[in-house]
């Protein structure tokens, strides 16, 4: 069923997104639901309105329909299958991740116990993010991490702010790794094996351990596993040529990556940030980069026209460069 993320919705707040145009609905991204306040999308990068009647946009807050209490305790028992008691880790994070990979981050009142937080309660804002796969989406980039000697994907970390097509991309490379494929830049390419350890359920999406994506024929996942234990998990018992996890950056996420990589492990992984300098004043990362363990850096940053689309070596020199508005084939050398 294309768009079956609506079901997510209570009934009220469905009828409207099922007002929007079709070509509008396919590219909405998230959509926000405050209790009282006015109901919010982002479509297409960065373009935020308020919905009204019948899926009318509107930048009026006064003129925006209000989801009320009913559909706030309507989308939680949606959100957490009626069984919201099962759901307290995910509570404790403050995000729920549903079958699908779509990930529904949450506000109310915190309950504290020991200095940190136990869970959330009284949960009166969502945010939905859609999670969509683009095959071929890595068509670009995918060469640039080619070793072609050693028959092998290089060291790679890919960067961006939130919600900029970091997991999208993984996604889609993890797809490629595990084909393989022929084409005129790449010749034969053997497919090979890959792990992702996805801790939040977005890169596979998994339902009951089988993907909701195509994340190739040859990848294993450790789904809904924190990153650091989960890449030794893979090392030790699922040899995969190359590791995938997303939006690493603790200490111990950067010690499971060198391990990885002093296994003999290609490590593709993604962290939030705008620019690889920003990324040397974390403990876990600054490491990383201090002793170069990476040997291409992918830096991603969409603006109102596009996507801008960067790709440096080790020595962070940059080796490709994507201006908005050009087609991944369309690259131009820097």
């Amino acid at each position: 069923m294309a768009n079956e993320w609506l079901l997510l919705f209570p009934e009220k707040v469905r009828a409207l997104l099922r007002g929007l145009p079709a070509q509008l609905l396919q590219k909405v991204e998230e959509i926000r639901v405050r209790e009282g306040r006015p109901l919010e999308i982002n479509y297409s990068g960065g373009k935020y309105h308020f919905l009204g009647a019948g899926g009318s946009l509107t930048l009026n807050p006064e003129e925006a329909y209000k989801p009320d209490r009913e559909d706030a305790h309507r989308l939680l028992d949606l959100i957490s299958n009626h069984s919201l008691y099962t759901m307290e880790e995910e509570l404790r994070k403050g995000f729920i991740t549903i079958p699908g990979g779509h990930r529904i981050g949450l506000a109310g009142r915190t309950v504290l116990s020991g200095g940190g937080v136990e869970h959330l309660r009284d949960i009166t804002g969502f945010n939905v993010r859609i999670a969509r796969e683009v095959p071929g989406i890595a068509d670009g980039v995918l060469p640039y991490l080619l070793d072609k000697g050693r028959q092998r994907i290089m060291h790679t970390l890919i960067l961006s702010p939130p919600q900029h097509g970091k997991t999208t991309l993984l996604r889609d490379l993890a797809r490629q790794i595990s084909a393989g494929g022929k084409n005129m830049r790449e010749g034969n390419r053997p497919g090979l094996k890959v792990g992702i350890v996805d801790e939040r359920s977005e890169i596979a999406g998994s339902r009951r351990g089988i993907p909701a994506f195509d994340v190739g024929p040859r990848t294993d996942i450790l789904d809904g596993c924190p990153k650091a234990e989960g890449m030794m998990m893979m090392i030790r018992s699922l040899s995969p040529d190359v590791l995938i996890a997303d939006e690493i950056g603790r200490l111990e996420d950067a010690e499971a990556v060198t391990e990885a990589l002093h296994a003999g492990i290609s490590v593709v992984a993604s962290a939030h940030g705008k620019e690889v300098s920003e990324l040397a004043r974390r403990p876990g990362l600054g490491a990383l980069l201090e002793h170069q363990m990476f040997e291409r850096y992918v830096i991603l940053h969409r603006t109102e026209t596009g996507l801008t689309f960067r790709i440096l070596d080790g020595q962070k020199r940059s080796l490709l460069l994507v201006s908005p508005g050009e087609a991944l084939g369309g690259e131009r050398h820097a």
